[in-house]
């Protein structure tokens, strides 16, 4: 399962309805970037924006389009219920594995985090896959916590979405057979560096070929190569930083001419003018489809 796994973006049509043939295209355009896999319903697909039925359609496409490549299914949610039905409906369809954010807002006790992942894995009969983002969550592990899940035969491994590189190494030093997924899109390079097997990221979505590639030239040990392409991929994300991120992605992929639509709200949409930078700063250095 090592690789590169696309976390795919949800499209919606003029009705705010799950847009399937836009999302079957763009999994399938990512299939010819070279994708290992797919990480769904995560945050970039605007999880906590679905309702718990939009999720499982989410899964069931992805499964139908997708039936010969990896799929991880993210479950995580506020409400534990949901979280397990979502496991369940991945066990379903087959998927390889099942990944959470940590359970944030409330500031749970680690404990309480601890025990939320060890129920989901234990009644889902799922692998679990650690998803850590302290940035977003507000819940910070260090190696002890960590160690706390990959001592464990269900918990195969971790998305690790922070730049706090010494505790990937330590991780890759005390887990040589787990798997670690760098989170960051702009830090892949490091990422690996420091021992990831691979990346899942947003901006995959259109432009995985780069990643893949950075993966190849890494393990080829062709650095300088590999560093001029994160560099390219970086200047992208830099525009994307600067309107904001998924809006910009969805905006991305309406203008290489899959509709996407917006974001949902509370979310609101790229004025003219970033719409403008966009088609002249991303759109000629993206592959087209």
């Amino acid at each position: 399962m090592k690789g590169i796994y696309t976390a795919l973006l949800t499209p919606f049509d003029e009705n705010n309805r799950i847009h399937e043939k836009a999302l079957e295209q763009l999994i399938l355009h990512n299939i010819k970037m070279g994708v290992q896999g797919f990480y769904v319903g995560g945050s970039t697909a605007e999880a906590f924006l679905l309702s718990t039925d939009e999720r499982k359609q989410v899964m069931d496409i992805c499964r139908a389009v997708a039936p010969n490549h990896r799929l991880i299914a993210h479950i995580g949610s506020l409400n534990e219920a949901e979280a397990l039905a979502l496991s369940l409906h991945a066990r379903a369809l087959g998927y390889d594995a099942i990944s959470s954010v940590s359970p944030f807002y409330y500031k749970f006790t680690f404990a309480e985090i601890r025990d939320y992942y060890f129920r989901l894995a234990e009644h889902s009969g799922m692998p679990m896959i650690i998803y850590h983002f302290p940035a977003f969550t507000g819940v910070s592990m260090g190696m002890k916590e960590i160690g706390t899940f990959l001592d464990r035969a269900e918990f195969i491994g971790m998305k690790f979405t922070s730049n706090d590189f010494f505790t990937l190494e330590q991780v890759r030093a005390a887990f040589p057979d787990k798997l670690i997924y760098n989170g960051y899109d702009e830090m892949f390079l490091a990422g690996l560096a420091m021992g990831a097997d691979g990346g899942v990221g947003s901006t995959y979505n259109f432009m995985a070929d780069k990643f893949v590639r950075i993966q190849t030239l890494f393990w080829e040990s062709r650095i300088a190569e590999a560093q001029a392409l994160q560099r390219e991929a970086n200047r992208i994300i830099a525009i994307l930083c600067r309107i904001s991120v998924m809006q910009a992605e969805k905006e991305v992929l309406n203008q290489l001419g899959i509709p996407f639509g917006t974001c949902r709200k509370p979310f609101g949409e790229p004025s003219a003018e970033q719409k403008a930078l966009i088609a002249k700063e991303i759109i000629p250095y993206i592959t087209a489809l």
